[in-house]
């Protein structure tokens, strides 16, 4: 192992870190997460050259790949495929290039990575469980009772009665018949690869900064308390989008325009875009600078109803962002992709105990707007285990 080289390059890394988290001390995460970044690379880099080996370009090329497609559309679930690939090929990568190489670095990089899989195969399941019911009853404490709200129970219920399952039916069905079992496992495995590369691209969704240089700012609707005042949820999109009018207007002295997106609803006193409007109107927003859209009755006609009008206050193009809760900025950048619109979102917070059922009712949304391809994977997967049944049971012996 060569101490000296390896030492040299933490040494250099911690010293560029440190300088950086002094130099700039509102975006250390993002400055930490950049730095370490291109300080691997490099490293990694030359530990090929020396050794007359470039296997880091199969990750590079994975990388590439899912820039290309990303920055091309964000909002598409095949850049969280391309994502996990590229992290799986990285992670064989840094396994290979860290023992050929005697990397010091590079080994306690696999063996923090190793120890978490290893601890995620062992007790993952179970952690799931406890997690996910423990936080349905935090969840229903502060929360109103209804099917959106029970998700994580729901979800934690039904991975212990597929443990269950699996033990007694081990116990008690013929062995021609185990081969079923894997049935309902199989598809549940593929459900949580699927969440997975959801759950991976709409995080990093999270991390869009977009320029001040916006010419509108698409507020997206929510409902109304008593059908005319605008609800905490709808007042933090509302927030987020007076957030970012401020700091481009402190920037530019040109601060975008903001569309209040959003119809009435049959229990509704106005439309919801107007309650919004009045809610800008209220932190000191100048009337001229709010337009409304108040047709619209789903995210999808949000998107399309708002392009409309956007390009008919300016028909020569324009720059615009939209503003909602950050679990669901990445199917309403869907929408925006579906209607021809051009817009990245900024997210809202969300009360943390809130995010995880919040995250999974996106992913079911998402998911039933597949439902036609789910449908035929989990056909096929339930065939061929049916036939495999059926021929341990005929020629099994």
């Amino acid at each position: 192992m060569d101490f000296q080289r390896d030492f040299l390059a933490l040494g250099i890394y911690l010293l560029v870190l440190f300088v950086l988290l002094n130099r700039f001390k509102h975006k250390r995460f993002n400055l930490f997460l950049r730095w370490s970044g291109i300080f691997l690379l490099l490293y990694f880099l030359f530990l090929e050259i020396q050794r007359k080996t470039f296997f880091i370009l199969i990750p590079v090329f994975f990388f590439l790949l899912f820039c290309y497609f990303y920055f091309k559309e964000k909002c598409r679930l095949r850049n969280g495929w391309l994502l996990n690939l590229f992290l799986i090929s990285f992670m064989i990568y840094v396994g290979l290039i860290s023992f050929t190489a005697q990397s010091i670095i590079g080994m306690g990089i696999s063996a923090v990575l190793l120890i978490l899989f290893l601890i995620a195969v062992a007790f993952g399941v179970y952690a799931a469980v406890i997690f996910l019911i423990g936080n349905s009853f935090i969840v229903l404490r502060r929360e109103s009772r209804r099917l959106p709200n029970l998700l994580t129970l729901i979800l934690g219920l039904a991975i212990l009665a597929l443990i269950l399952l699996q033990t007694i039916g081990a116990k008690f069905l013929p062995s021609w018949s185990l081969v079923l079992l894997a049935i309902p496992t199989t598809i549940a495995l593929y459900f949580f690869v699927v969440f997975w590369n959801f759950l991976s691209i709409s995080v990093l969704y999270q991390f869009n900064q977009p320029k001040y240089e916006q010419d509108f700012i698409v507020v997206l609707g929510a409902g109304l308390i008593n059908g005319e005042t605008v609800t905490p949820l709808l007042a933090k999109r509302i927030d987020r989008a007076l957030q970012f009018y401020h700091k481009q207007s402190a920037a530019t002295l040109s601060p975008p325009r903001l569309v209040m997106s959003g119809g009435q609803g049959p229990d509704e006193k106005v439309p919801e875009a107007q309650a919004m409007r009045e809610y800008a109107l209220a932190q000191g927003i100048p009337e001229d600078e709010i337009l409304m859209e108040a047709q619209s009755t789903n995210t999808l006609e949000n998107m399309r109803f708002s392009k409309e009008v956007m390009e008919r206050e300016k028909p020569s193009g324009y720059q615009a962002i939209f503003s909602s809760n950050n679990y669901h900025i990445f199917r309403a950048g869907m929408y925006a992709e579906e209607v021809g619109l051009n817009i990245d979102g900024i997210g809202a917070k969300t009360a943390k105990y809130y995010l995880p059922n919040a995250f999974l009712r996106e992913f079911i949304a998402i998911a039933l707007m597949h439902k036609k391809a789910h449908l035929i994977v989990c056909s096929l997967i339930t065939i061929g285990y049916i036939a495999l049944a059926a021929i341990n049971y005929f020629f099994g012996g």
